[in-house]
């Protein structure tokens, strides 16, 4: 079995932290059951490029569970946990290419391994699988009966494709599915992304202010468990209306130059590209905390951040580079750019996980029943699906909500009762 992986003796270290995260999963649990007896994905090819944690783990597990021939690479460099790719590679017989701290020639050629598997259903963190197989496997294409995208950056990036007519295949959003994103964007990008600034700096968030830019639904889970810390948060977006939003969350709301002048820790969370630019280092205060927590490296302008600084300490802490600029002033740059929560923490708790992935699971036995049917766009995850999910999370929680009546029911299907 084909696989790279850091070091095979990590397996052991890596069984034990799925097992843990198994634990507080139980809707994916109750799909890996399901799918043990059904068999929904039964001789099917799966690649998935996730990132590889305890939780993903979990996920693909069940996918195999369900009969699948599964294979996983990492969707970034830094976000790997090497004892969970050991275990699932040599415990649980799924192969995986993913190494953290993998270098960008070595990232492709682990993504290059996974589609060699020539998958009928892929399933991707920001959309690098799809594109490749638009530009360098498009052989592949008409065996592929769909594909899931898992964040938003991935589902901005196929919307376009399929605004400009050039996507090729069906995609699911499963970002879009509100089991999705009001739960693991909000409150798990939430945690994990001031987790994994705490454990790169040891900083004391209480009294700072706190720069979150972006407020979608990361960006607001930031914004609230800053604030929850004893931060001052500041708020800078382009949309009107998510402005207002946070204003009357009870944020202060201004352009980023002039945040800049005044926040000691920068956090972007967008999806979009240099969201922090050289214009806005040059006003940062000494010692300015900057990191991103969106999915790819590029909201930072890190080629201008370098050009703006008259020299660089590389790891003057795990995961902190200091940028020196002419006027003195240093710059701590956490994670290379990269998603802050991944690289220097654990990503997601597994109980917010636990939803995502019990409807990506099933968002793919969706696109097989649906096979030949659906056409080369975007779709969202069905309401049944995210149904289920989250009936049976609020049953795992012992919590039983109200139902309708039948006079309820016949009142909302009509319109001639008023007031």
């Amino acid at each position: 079995m084909k696989h790279d992986i850091k070091d095979p003796k990590l397996k052991a270290l890596g069984k034990k932290r799925i097992e843990w995260a198994a634990e507080d999963m139980p809707v994916l649990k109750q799909v890996n059951e399901k799918f043990g007896k059904n068999k929904p994905l039964k001789g099917l090819r799966m690649s998935a490029c996730l990132h590889v944690t305890a939780e993903t783990a979990n996920l693909v597990r069940a996918l195999k569970a369900g009969g699948a021939d599964v294979v996983l690479c990492a969707s970034n460099p830094l976000s790997t946990q090497d004892d969970v790719a050991a275990a699932l590679t040599l415990e649980y017989g799924i192969p995986v290419f993913a190494i953290k701290g993998e270098d960008n020639d070595t990232y492709y050629k682990h993504m290059h391994a996974a589609l060699a598997h020539s998958p009928h259903i892929t399933m991707d963190d920001g959309a690098d699988l799809v594109s490749t197989i638009h530009t360098e496997y498009v052989n592949l294409i008409p065996q592929i009966i769909g594909s899931m995208e898992e964040t938003t950056t991935g589902v901005i990036r196929l919307k376009a494709m399929e605004k400009d007519g050039a996507l090729k295949l069906p995609v699911i959003a499963v970002n879009d599915a509100a089991t999705k994103n009001l739960f693991d964007n909000r409150y798990g990008t939430g945690q994990s992304t001031i987790d994994g600034i705490i454990r790169a700096t040891d900083t004391l968030l209480a009294g700072k202010n706190v720069v979150t830019v972006g407020y979608g639904w990361c960006g607001k889970g930031f914004a609230m468990r800053a604030k929850g810390m004893g931060a001052n948060v500041i708020v800078c977006e382009i949309d009107p209306v998510k402005a207002i939003e946070a204003v009357m969350d009870g944020f202060r709301v201004m352009e980023m130059g002039e945040a800049a002048k005044i926040g000691d820790i920068f956090c972007t969370l967008t999806g979009n590209i240099h969201v922090l630019r050289a214009e806005h280092f040059k006003k940062m205060k000494d010692c300015a905390i900057v990191c991103n927590s969106g999915h790819f490296n590029v909201e930072i302008d890190i080629p201008g951040l370098k050009k703006a600084a008259k020299s660089v300490r590389k790891e003057v802490r795990n995961f902190v580079d200091e940028y020196i600029l002419p006027n003195g002033n240093r710059i701590h740059l956490l994670a290379d750019g990269r998603l802050i929560n991944l690289a220097a923490a654990e990503g997601h708790p597994a109980c917010v996980m636990d939803m995502s992935f019990a409807t990506q699971a099933l968002a793919s036995e969706f696109c097989v029943e649906k096979r030949g049917e659906l056409k080369n766009q975007v779709y969202y995850v069905p309401a049944e699906i995210e149904n289920h999910v989250a009936t049976f999370k609020l049953k795992s929680m012992g919590i039983s909500i109200d139902k309708l009546t039948a006079e309820q029911k016949k009142y909302l299907a009509s319109w001639q009762e008023g007031t």
